[in-house]
């Protein structure tokens, strides 16, 4: 049996925190959402994205500047709190029982890191039906565009989503990650901390439950960025579904009909659409032999967290 002391309390919690982070780093190596989302440090309870509309593109100088006023879109990302804890029991460790906590802390600080993955899964998840800067649904079938530069004018519909028709498969989305604002927006208040509490003053849970106690709590929520940078289509992913939403966003453009040079560089696919994603994009040759016009495209990501 096992004395606790200070010193074995202080050399436990050390051990606990170093299987935590060293989880946590390795998990978040691999994440997805700082491929496709633009990580956002919040310093409030919600952050305004009062910019998210159209920035004016360069023009020669002739004369004075012509001041362009970026849209007050007004879209807003309130932070949510998120928190996972395990109780250790102090008799566990004065049996010298607290060996098998370290896998459990270890799973924590995965979680952690694979936390905004599942945030930005389930955002893109709910695009068709979960409104964007403009009002719209990010992926939707009738974004306003409008003809002139200042907004004004008749808007044309534009679309960035394919519904599938009457027989809707598992989505699959293109996406354009390359600009400095990608599709998707992760916001922090906080970092994941990683919290230990085993004083028992002042403390019931530690003084009454004779429980020691291991937690993580994180600040955070996702939102929309551009949905010109995203498509989603739910028809057959194939030569021709790819060709036909390719083109869409290529020919995506800014309010008075400049266009945004969108080319999309990954598609984001669930596990159901692993082996056609595959077969499209990473076959060299088809046909009997013919050059795959697809081959290396995009680049293939498969999201486990996408239902």
């Amino acid at each position: 049996m096992a004395l606790i002391t200070p010193a074995l309390l202080t050399a436990l919690n050390t051990g606990l925190k170093k299987s935590y982070q060293d989880a946590y780093a390795e998990m978040r190596v691999n994440a997805v959402f700082e491929r496709v989302s633009t990580t956002v440090p919040s310093g409030t309870t919600s952050t305004t994205y009062g910019w998210l509309g159209d920035f004016p593109a360069l023009q020669e100088w002739v004369g004075d500047r012509v001041i362009k006023d970026m849209k007050a879109a007004g879209y807003e990302i309130l932070n949510k709190l998120f928190e996972a804890t395990v109780g250790v029991k102090r008799t566990d460790i004065e049996d010298d029982q607290y060996g098998h906590y370290a896998p459990l802390v270890a799973s924590m600080g995965q979680e952690a890191a694979q936390h905004p993955d599942k945030m930005i899964a389930a955002l893109i998840a709910a695009g068709d039906a979960a409104t964007c800067y403009d009002g719209q649904y990010f992926f939707d079938i009738d974004h306003p565009v409008y003809p002139n530069h200042d907004g004004t004018g008749v808007a044309a519909s534009v679309s960035n989503y394919d519904d599938g028709g009457g027989s809707p498969g598992p989505a699959w989305y293109l996406l354009d990650t390359r600009k400095a604002l990608r599709p998707f927006i992760f916001q922090e208040r906080t970092r994941p901390e990683f919290t230990v509490l085993t004083d028992p003053k002042g403390n019931d849970q530690v003084f009454m439950k004779d429980q020691y106690l291991y937690g993580i709590r994180y600040r955070c929520n996702a939102g929309f960025g551009f949905w010109q940078m995203a498509y989603c289509s739910k028809g057959t992913l194939d030569a021709a579904g790819f060709a036909a939403a390719r083109l869409a966003m290529r020919k995506f453009t800014a309010d008075g009909g400049r266009p945004l040079g969108i080319n999309p560089n990954i598609i984001m696919v669930s596990p159901d659409n692993e082996a056609a994603a595959r077969a499209l994009f990473e076959t060299m040759l088809i046909g009997g032999g013919n050059s795959n016009p697809h081959y290396k495209a995009v680049e293939i990501i498969v999201n486990p967290w996408l239902p």
